[in-house]
């Protein structure tokens, strides 16, 4: 299996000055790789530049400028031009499909957080040895930082990624050959029901509550995005206040994410140790955040009926405030790694379906809670009754592949 880790890092003061100026340097080789290309298509016949060609250039680069660009590992500098390759080739991928292209964009350095190294031993060094609890990693131009490693590293280490979220410092670890773990039988088979005022319900009638992080979080955040909002945005240099206030903002957005995915794990881990077998809806979290289309009025040009746009932001945000898509990926992998078995089923009507007739109508959804059939007057709590249909229907699935 293929696994990833993420550690805190505990560099020095000069260690954190080296690290800042690693990000620095690499945003600025991605910036000058996104003008060669955009100047060799306007200004040179529409030539268009590509990877081989810039990462031939690299030693040419680093020979010019060994106090910047010569300082830090090749292969890192390679994956950079990687990652804005990358980026044109999704251009280019939207374009052909007619979609919204999204031309690749320049990086300020406050938006450039990630260095990848793709080889360990190559520019850098996961030095780790079991029980050791002096574990560090080594970069190059920048020497042995410390890591707090909170659970064991298994498999083998293939890449390193350094990354910067606020003023905390990660290092990212991709291990190939991570054995699996199986846990011991139970016998037992669930289907839940995502929701936003449950974060999910069982088919065991169990309740877990959605914690709504963002929604606690809403009055700090909006005090901190108002101080914000105070400085100018196209300021030519942010002063020491400025660049506080968007400090405070991402600390938010931080702890916020921090909170749900631990809630995430949390939750992914009890259904896992409990279960052989669980079954969800198969969600476009996507799909069901998207902002509703404006409606035209027919009979007054240039004028728009009314399309509940208010309405359905707040559902959105309730939605990606439960992390729906988070906790799924989550559960995906702890299940592979225990052994256990997750299965994806169709979503549609598993709230409207009569357990006891069969019925099916948005009728017999009578509140977000209440579930009564319209038909035989069968009524249960309608995320309970949506958990058992995504059970049935999980059943029929397994048949089909039997």
């Amino acid at each position: 299996m293929i696994r990833a880790y993420k550690f805190l890092l505990r560099p020095t003061a000069r260690q954190v000055a080296a690290l800042g100026e690693m990000l620095r340097d690499h945003c600025s080789l991605y910036n000058g790789a996104l003008q060669e290309r955009r100047d060799a298509w306007r200004h040179a016949s529409k030539t268009t530049v590509r990877y081989g060609d810039q990462s031939a250039q690299l030693k040419e680069i680093r020979g010019f400028d060994p106090q910047r660009q010569g300082r830090w590992s090749f292969s890192s500098q390679q994956a950079t031009l990687r990652r804005l390759d990358k980026a044109f080739q999704a251009f280019f991928r939207r374009v052909k499909a007619g979609e919204k292209p999204g031309y690749p964009r320049f990086k300020g350095v406050g938006h450039f957080d990630t260095v990848v190294f793709p080889k360990d031993g190559d520019g850098c060094r996961w030095d780790s040895a079991p029980h050791d609890p002096q574990t560090r990693v080594r970069l190059q131009g920048i020497g042995h930082i410390r890591v707090h490693q909170h659970r064991p590293v298994k498999g083998r280490v293939k890449t390193i990624a350094v990354k910067r979220e606020g003023n905390r410092w990660y290092v990212l670890l991709s291990c190939d050959e991570v054995p699996a773990e199986p846990l011991p039988a139970t016998g037992a088979v669930v289907g839940i029901d995502m929701g936003t005022t449950h974060f999910l319900t069982t088919s065991d009638g169990e309740h877990i509550t959605s914690p709504r992080f963002l929604q606690t979080a809403a009055e700090n955040l909006a005090a901190a995005q108002q101080h914000l909002a105070t400085f100018p945005k196209r300021a030519k240099q942010r002063t020491k206040a400025h660049r506080a206030a968007a400090r405070k903002v991402a600390q938010i957005h931080a702890k916020v994410r921090r909170q749900r995915l631990d809630h995430a794990h949390k939750t992914a881990l009890t259904l896992v140790r409990d279960h052989d077998t669980i079954v969800h809806e198969r969600l476009n979290t996507a799909g069901m955040t998207r902002t509703p289309k404006p409606k035209p009025d027919p009979e007054r040009p240039g004028a728009f009926l009314p399309n509940q746009r208010a309405a359905k932001a707040g559902l959105n945000r309730s939605i990606l405030d439960a992390g729906w898509g988070v906790f799924l990926a989550i559960l995906a992998n702890k299940a592979e790694s225990a052994g256990r078995t997750v299965i994806a089923v169709d979503p549609h009507n598993t709230s409207r379906t009569c357990l006891s007739c069969g019925h099916v109508a948005k009728e017999n959804r009578v509140t977000q809670a209440k579930f009564q059939c319209a038909t035989c007057g069968f009524t249960a709590n309608a995320d309970h009754v949506g958990a058992l249909n995504v059970l049935n229907r999980a059943g029929l699935a397994l048949c089909d592949v039997a």
